[in-house]
């Protein structure tokens, strides 16, 4: 994007004209080409050849880029005999696969939209999805038949993998059949023009606050974060091997991971689950030069750095991406001195960014502890008083402000969160209470959005509360963030009880936990009088914070 104006300060980035700060990366040109979807643009950067592009950490098995391609296009065949057409919602609900990346691209290749879901959700989470976003089709896993089948009893299904010959819980075909099915099709499919402006993806997040709403990114949002991906890991020495340690379901699994990566060439050796022990392994098994992890992971690399290096050969890992929040100046040398042949790189972005909107892509950057790194190429930043919508300067403290190509269209459905968060000029309010110091490096300071991150999982307070209203026995409700050094945060609920009510802490954190997804459970409840509020009825979440983390609290 062209700076709207000059000079700009290249030191911060800075233009004084028009508080705006610019990317001091080097901008990078996307395809001018209004036809051109995700999937054919990814093809015509990657290797056609035998190099392997996916690898089965568990079983070892490959699929080489030819073979990917080749699957690609059968299953994309399949899907449209089985009248999936564009504008179509496919759902995913799997845990991380070799096949998760060729459902995506050959859904999206026929302009078909692909939404994604947390395999630890609950039936009744999973249904809220369903209705909202009204999906044609269900890929999943046998494990997650029953809870698909209950969450849309009607919404045809087709498996992941299969148990076994004769599985009870079979109700449709495999990938693999499907695939078989499209090659062996002799007509083919009537290709439909797919364009950038058209909708891939529609992934649910919270959000600045409440509820959870399906963000739907475009090809050109994708197109645009592949080429910052590109950008970011591209190396001289040819091709890398990533460790996928983070869920595909997720935006920066699936825009790294099942699609970004691939334009590069290099090879991505998928974990279906995380589990410390595999990840290790798989990083000597398979040579992995790049390892991405979540904060608490990189953690407990650190506390248990002894019986790692003792039992695993790390030898060829290179690098350790980490995202979810900013990493202190203690965890970064605590690392380093552990593993002195390791870099840690760190992104920031939100599901809204389409992922990364800043990052640390050098050892040089990454000694800037606590920072979440300098705009991505092609973006642009403000910092806004939340109070007077002021736009301020260097070193200034406010909301952070993103505008760029890989921005949202907007949510799905709901032109009034959309209208809440993105502004007429594009601009997409982050919540997160921020500063760009001088070099233009991004420092996160709180968050405005009334998000609980546990273990880079995001918790929207409003849905936990408003579940716990639903109880009998309960008048009125607060959900925070509690600190927590495993896990980062957890929710902590205050609860009001209803006149001559016992409910015990035990019985709220049974009942919630019944509901929702296992990252969402209560883990702490305390019973008070009446939970504090402004004159607006807004909950007074800092008072809350306060009193739960101060050293006189009985808690």
């Amino acid at each position: 994007m062209a700076p709207e104006c000059l000079p700009i300060d290249p030191r911060s980035g800075f233009c004084a004209s028009n508080s705006v700060f610019y990317s001091k990366r080097k901008p990078i040109p996307l395809p001018a080409d209004e036809y051109l979807d995700l999937t054919t643009f990814i093809k015509s950067r990657a290797p056609r050849s035998g190099a392997v592009a996916f690898i089965d950490a568990a079983t070892g098995r490959r699929l080489t880029f030819a073979q990917l391609w080749t699957a690609v296009d059968a299953l994309a065949v399949s899907l449209h005999i089985r009248g999936v057409r564009k504008g179509d919602v496919v759902l995913v609900l799997s845990p991380n696969s070799i096949y998760f990346p060729v459902i995506f691209l050959a859904a999206i290749s026929l302009g078909a939209v692909l939404t994604t879901t947390n395999p630890l959700n609950t039936a009744g989470e999973i249904a809220k999805q369903v209705a909202d976003s009204k999906p044609v089709m269900a890929f999943t896993v046998p494990a997650l038949v029953e809870k698909v089948a209950a969450a849309a009893p009607d919404l045809p299904i087709v498996l992941v993998e299969i148990g076994g010959a004769g599985d009870p819980r079979r109700r449709g075909p495999t990938v693999e059949e499907m695939v078989e099915e499209g090659a062996n099709n002799k007509v083919g499919r009537v290709r439909e023009r797919v364009g950038q402006e058209d909708t891939a993806t529609l992934l649910y997040s919270s959000g600045t606050t409440g509820m959870s709403k399906g963000v739907a990114s475009s090809h050109r949002n994708l197109i645009a974060m592949v080429e910052t991906i590109l950008t970011r890991f591209r190396t001289e020495d040819g091709a890398q091997t990533f460790v996928c340690t983070v869920p595909m379901f997720h935006v920066y699994g699936l825009a790294a991971f099942a699609s970004g990566i691939l334009a590069s060439g290099s090879a991505v050796v998928v974990l279906s689950r995380f589990e410390m022990d595999e990840m290790l392994t798989s990083i000597g098994k398979y040579n992995a030069t790049y390892l991405p992890l979540v904060p608490p992971i990189l953690v407990a690399m650190i506390n248990h750095a002894a019986a790692i290096r003792a039992k695993y050969d790390l030898g060829s890992l290179q690098w350790v991406l980490s995202g979810g929040a900013p990493l202190s100046r203690e965890v970064i040398e605590g690392f380093v001195a552990h593993y002195p042949n390791v870099g840690i790189l760190q992104g920031y972005g939100l599901t809204e960014t389409t992922a990364i909107g800043a990052s640390t892509d050098t050892l040089e950057e990454s000694r800037r502890y606590g920072t979440a790194g300098l705009l991505s190429p092609n973006m642009e930043a403000k910092i806004v008083d939340p109070e007077t919508g002021k736009a301020l300067t260097v070193n200034q403290t406010g909301e952070l402000w993103l505008r760029g190509p890989s921005v949202m269209k907007g949510y799905f459905s709901n032109a009034e969160a959309t209208s809440s968060t993105l502004d007429s000029e594009g601009w997409l309010r982050t919540g997160d209470l921020c500063y760009i110091d001088e070099d233009g490096f991004i420092f996160v300071v709180d968050r405005l959005k009334e998000l609980i991150k546990y273990k880079g999982y995001q918790v929207a307070p409003a849905e936990l509360e408003a579940l716990l209203l639903t109880h009998p026995l309960v008048a009125d409700a607060a959900v925070i963030p509690f600190p927590d050094k495993e896990v980062g945060q957890y929710p902590m609920a205050y609860v009001v009880r209803k006149g001559g009510g016992h409910v015990s802490e035990g019985e709220i954190m049974e009942f919630i936990g019944k509901q929702v997804a296992p990252y969402k459970r209560i883990r702490r409840v305390a019973f008070v009088s009446a939970v504090p509020k402004n004159p607006s009825g807004k909950i007074l979440r800092k008072d809350l914070i306060k009193l739960a983390t101060s050293s006189k609290s009985n808690l």
